[in-house]
C-alpha cells in the first residue's frame, strides 16, 4: 500500500498528529486512489491491472470507519457501469459469491442484497448480464431466486424487481434472460403493479401520447415518436411475458384490458388482447411455444434455444450482449 491508511495518529515522519487531520490526509488519499480506479475501469485496463490496484490501494471508508480496499462486489458494480466485460468476467468466476454479495453501506441507498443484476438491466449490459445468471446457476434455488427476485431501491426502482426495471426501460434481450433462469415475472412493485401491467400502462400512455399529437386520429393509427421502435419493443416484452406468465395470473392486467375494450383490441390486435384478457386460450402456437420456452432449464438458457424453431419475434433478439 503506498500510503498508510492504517496509523491514523501518526504523521509521515511517524511523528504525532491530530487524530483528525490525519483522517483528513487519509480522505483525501482515498478519494484520489478510488478515481484512479474508477479511470482505470472506465479505460479498459488489462484485468490484471485492475486487480493489482484493487488489492494495494485503500479506496474508501467502511462502515467501521477504516480505509479499505474495494471488495470484488463493488469493482464489479464499476465493471458494470462501464462495459469492462472481461473484468467482469475475471469478478465472476474467481469469487463468484462476493461478487455478488451486498457492497458496502457507500454503493447502495438501501439495505437490499446486492444490486448487481438490476444494474445490469439498467445498463442494458446483456454479456455480462448472461454471465451473471450463469454464475448463480451453481447456486442453491433459494438463493438464486433471492437475487433475481430481490425489490430495488424504492427511490430508484420505485421497489420494483430486475424484470419491472426491464419492462420499464424495454430492454427485451435482458427480459428474455432473467425469464430463461427463472426470475419471477408476477411480483409486485412498490405501486402494487406487476410487470404485465406496468407494461400495458406505458403501452397506453404511448397511445395516449400519439393521440395528443394527432387529434380526431384514432390512438392505434397515430404517427408519432412511441409508434415506432420503442413501442415494437414494448409488444416484443408483452410477448416474451406472454410466454413466462401462467395460465390465470394476469388478473389485474384483465381487469385493465376490459376496462377500455375498444382501445386495447386496437392497440394488441384482437387474438392478443382474447388471450391476455381471459376470454379465449393462447392459440396453438402460442401455447407450443410457452412449453417450449418453460421446458428449458436454467442450466441450459439460452444455449438450448440453439435448437429450437423460434418464431421471427424472438429470432432478432441478441442474447451474446456482442451485439
Amino acid at each position: 500500500m503506498p500510503w498508510d491508511a492504517r496509523r491514523p495518529g501518526a504523521g509521515a515522519d511517524g511523528g504525532p498528529e491530530g487524530a483528525g487531520a490525519a483522517r483528513s490526509r487519509a480522505q483525501k488519499q482515498c478519494r484520489k486512489s478510488s478515481f484512479a480506479f474508477y479511470q482505470a475501469v472506465r479505460d479498459l485496463l488489462p484485468v490484471w491491472l485492475l486487480e493489482d490496484m484493487r488489492a494495494s490501494e485503500a479506496f474508501h471508508w467502511d462502515e467501521r470507519g477504516r480505509a479499505a480496499a474495494y471488495s470484488p462486489s463493488e469493482a464489479l458494480l464499476y465493471a458494470l457501469v462501464h462495459d469492462h466485460q472481461a473484468y467482469a468476467h475475471h469478478l465472476l468466476a474467481t469469487f463468484p459469491r462476493r461478487a455478488l454479495a451486498p457492497p458496502s453501506a457507500g454503493f447502495r441507498c438501501c439495505a437490499a442484497p446486492g444490486p448487481h443484476v438490476a444494474l445490469a438491466v439498467r445498463y442494458n449490459r446483456v454479456g455480462i448480464l448472461r454471465r451473471i445468471l450463469r454464475t448463480v446457476r451453481d447456486f442453491p434455488a433459494e438463493e438464486r431466486a433471492r437475487l433475481l427476485d430481490r425489490r430495488g431501491c424504492s427511490r430508484v426502482e420505485g421497489g420494483g424487481t430486475s424484470v419491472h426495471v426491464a419492462c420499464e426501460l424495454a430492454r427485451p434481450e435482458c427480459l428474455f434472460l432473467l425469464l430463461g433462469h427463472g426470475a419471477s415475472p408476477g411480483l409486485r412493485d412498490g405501486g402494487g403493479l406487476t410487470p404485465l401491467e406496468l407494461l400495458l400502462r406505458q403501452l397506453g400512455r404511448d397511445a395516449g401520447t400519439a393521440a395528443a399529437a394527432s387529434p380526431g386520429v384514432p390512438a392505434a393509427a397515430a404517427p408519432s415518436a412511441v409508434s415506432g421502435e420503442p413501442r415494437q419493443r414494448r409488444l416484443l416484452l408483452l410477448d416474451l411475458l406472454a410466454l413466462y406468465t401462467p395460465a390465470g395470473a394476469a388478473g389485474p392486467a384483465r381487469r385493465e384490458l376490459l376496462g377500455d375494450r375498444p382501445r386495447w383490441q386496437r392497440l394488441l390486435g384482437e387474438d392478443k388482447f382474447q388471450w391476455l384478457a381471459g376470454l379465449a386460450p393462447p392459440s396453438l402456437f402460442a401455447r407450443a411455444m410457452q412449453v417450449l420456452v418453460t421446458a428449458i432449464s436454467p442450466g441450459r438458457f439460452p444455449e438450448a434455444l440453439d435448437e429450437l424453431p423460434l418464431p421471427p419475434f424472438l429470432q432478432p433478439l441478441d442474447l451474446t450482449g456482442k451485439g
